[in-house]
């Protein structure tokens, strides 16, 4: 079995991002972004994924989170995909829902090869601990774009926009988790009848 691991970088006139994973890790992470709250979603995704994840980003944070939260999306993203290789022997597809006191968020993600975003994300407050809810759903969007999956993602309750994001984020690596796994009775043929993934 080859490692499913990348490292990718990507430096522009906003932001320089590194990303280093590993699928199949056991969770360590290393997160610096400049945000603490998105640090610690980051965070919540590696742990939970038990995706090794190393993220070391540096944006123009004084214009706002936009272009800091979108590149480490795409480059996050990118990894992911160049990780994941012909995307042969492994489940595919996965949901989880996950509860954080009085939020509850549920995750489905198909491993597909193709980029769809389905959100549902009705936030308690505007920011979560200072981020921007929306970059929230921008980051997601970024992420999957680049990963090619479909992910749906729903916060079905809450009353705290950081116990529905970490609920959320929560969801996001238990769903992953499950769809990057190898399926031993799947052997390595590409999960799709038509033979092939995308």
């Amino acid at each position: 079995m080859s490692a499913r691991k990348a490292t990718l970088s990507r430096e522009t006139g906003e932001t320089k991002v590194l990303v280093t994973l590993d699928l199949d890790g056991t969770g360590k992470y290393q997160i610096a972004t400049g945000s603490g709250i998105f640090d610690h979603l980051l965070s919540q995704l590696s742990r939970h994924s038990l995706i090794d994840i190393t993220v070391q980003a540096k944006g123009d944070l004084e214009t706002g989170y936009h272009h800091l939260v979108e590149d480490v999306g795409i480059v996050l993203g990118r990894a992911f995909s160049q990780a994941l290789g012909e995307r042969t022997g492994i489940r595919r597809m996965g949901d989880a829902t996950v509860p954080l006191d009085e939020a509850l968020a549920t995750v489905a993600v198909d491993l597909v090869g193709r980029s769809y975003a389905s959100l549902d994300l009705p936030w308690a407050q505007q920011t979560v601990e200072g981020l921007p809810s929306d970059m929230v759903r921008h980051f997601l969007e970024s992420f999957a774009s680049e990963a090619r999956f479909t992910l749906h993602a729903r916060i079905l309750s809450g009353l705290n926009s950081h116990h529905q994001a970490e609920a959320l984020f929560k969801a996001l690596a238990r769903a992953l988790r499950q769809a990057v796994e190898h399926d031993p009775r799947g052997g390595a043929q590409p999960p799709s009848t038509k033979g092939s993934l995308v």
